[in-house]
């Protein structure tokens, strides 16, 4: 279960929103995680506490296929993005670092700023917590969760490389 506090954004919100390119001179998360969404929002890192949640509307994730901003937004603390869409691109390179996002326009329309959210990444739950909605998202399969709970697809693979040893 994931519960935090929802920090919610438009449409469109592109990877050089997310981690300025001005950053990307390195791959140390917790020096990312400084400048997350800094050009969108100067004081969200001041803000976001860990466990809190991104909420976009369509296209999150837009823009080039750098890494850095889904891992921006982990190190930040965020513990799942939700959106009415994403880009193929971030999708991806979300889930392969462990960084659970779920599409659901009608959550993103019924959460507000500042909301208390939780997620149920098993049974594609989403509930705001401050307004007693609950809305349903495609749940993750079996082996998806793994792949989250263990960091992302590099884990995943080790630890399954471990288990047949």
């Amino acid at each position: 279960m994931i519960k935090g506090r929802a920090h919610k954004y438009g449409s469109n919100v592109d990877t050089d929103v997310i981690i300025p390119a001005r950053y990307l001179n390195t791959t140390d998360a917790a020096e990312l995680a400084k400048h997350c969404l800094e050009d969108l929002d100067p004081q969200f890192v001041s803000r976001a506490q860990a466990g809190d949640i991104l909420v976009g509307e369509d296209n999150f994730g837009c823009g080039s296929s750098r890494e850095h901003a889904p891992i921006c937004i982990k190190a930040a603390g965020v513990s799942c993005v939700i959106a009415k869409s994403f880009a193929r691109i971030f999708y991806r390179n979300s889930l392969n670092i462990g960084l659970p996002i779920l599409e659901c326009p009608e959550a993103v329309d019924g959460i507000s700023n500042g909301d208390e959210v939780e997620v149920d990444l098993a049974g594609g739950r989403i509930s705001n917590l401050s307004t007693g909605k609950s809305y349903s998202a495609k749940p993750f399969p079996d082996f998806m969760r793994q792949l989250i709970e263990v960091g992302g697809l590099v884990n995943y693979a080790r630890a399954r490389l471990q288990a047949r040893r």
